[in-house]
């Protein structure tokens, strides 16, 4: 990250750091306690200082995304297990699960080429607007990140740290790979700058991503942006919407806050009419 220089006859914090380096080794310069408060990783994974992480994991992409001059985004939601068309279901526990998941592959390629439609789209903005993130996870994230790439765009990853898979894909701009420890502050970064968000088929964590930006648009906290549902045989399967507005648990209304759709161009031209867009042509 480029360092905002300024001038200060104040002794800086990264002199103080390697001050404390050089200093001769005794019992006190040996004490966690003499540590700088900044560099002592026991005292800032501390319970006392949650809030700082909370702060600091939300301040350090805001200054990146700022420093690139990344405007707006499209936001693909979508699941891990979806393996690229032609390759095994790594995450498949049974033969049913197997077919099902490889069935599911056509979302990878819908993905891919839902983001270049996007990233054509930045490219004519300079990559300051619309620019594609995702999870930076494997799957339909991968393909999210991979069709931006496929045009020469640049994309986003706020990946996480998780007990099992959750490396990042290797089709994310590296300047733009970020890492989080909270679920929260991901969350926050996900539809910070959000002008659209494409759902693919996924798991618990799709649908908490899907239902918590619904929510935030339904109760007003969020303004109104597409949100556009890939593979209406999935959903209508999954959720039944309809069921839920005829209990009058939602409004009938409701239903009109998302489109579903099948393939990248039914869901790029639900964007492309909402914002008035440009035409473009995959290449």
């Amino acid at each position: 990250m480029a360092s905002r220089r300024r001038h200060t006859p104040l002794r800086t914090s990264k002199q103080d750091i390697a001050a404390v380096k050089r200093a001769p080794q005794t019992p006190q310069t040996a004490s966690a306690a003499y540590r700088l408060a900044y560099t002592d990783e026991e005292f800032l994974t501390s319970d006392d200082t949650r809030g700082i992480r909370f702060q600091l994991e939300y301040l350090k992409p805001e200054f990146r995304l700022r420093e690139r001059g990344i405007n707006s985004t499209i936001v693909l939601f979508g699941g891990a297990r979806i393996p690229e068309p032609g390759k095994p279901a790594w995450a498949a526990r049974n033969d049913m699960q197997k077919r099902n998941l490889e069935l599911a592959s056509k979302y990878y390629e819908e993905a891919r080429r839902f983001a270049q439609y996007a990233s054509l789209t930045s490219e004519s903005l300079d990559h300051k607007e619309y620019v594609v993130v995702t999870g930076g996870g494997p799957g339909v994230m991968e393909a999210g990140n991979r069709g931006a790439a496929d045009v020469g765009a640049p994309s986003i990853g706020f990946n996480i740290v998780l007990p099992h898979e959750q490396a990042p894909n290797i089709f994310v701009t590296p300047d733009l790979c970020f890492n989080f420890h909270y679920f929260a502050t991901r969350k926050i970064h996900f539809l910070l700058r959000a002008r659209a968000v494409a759902i693919f088929p996924g798991g618990f964590g799709t649908l908490d991503e899907f239902f918590e930006t619904l929510t935030l648009i339904q109760t007003g906290r969020m303004e109104r942006i597409p949100l556009v549902l890939f593979g209406t045989e999935f959903w209508n399967k999954v959720i039944n919407f309809e069921a839920l507005a005829e209990m009058g648990t939602i409004s009938p209304e409701d239903l009109d806050l998302f489109s579903v759709v099948d393939s990248a161009e039914a869901g790029w031209a639900v964007i492309q009419k909402h914002y008035n867009l440009p035409e473009v042509e995959l290449r």
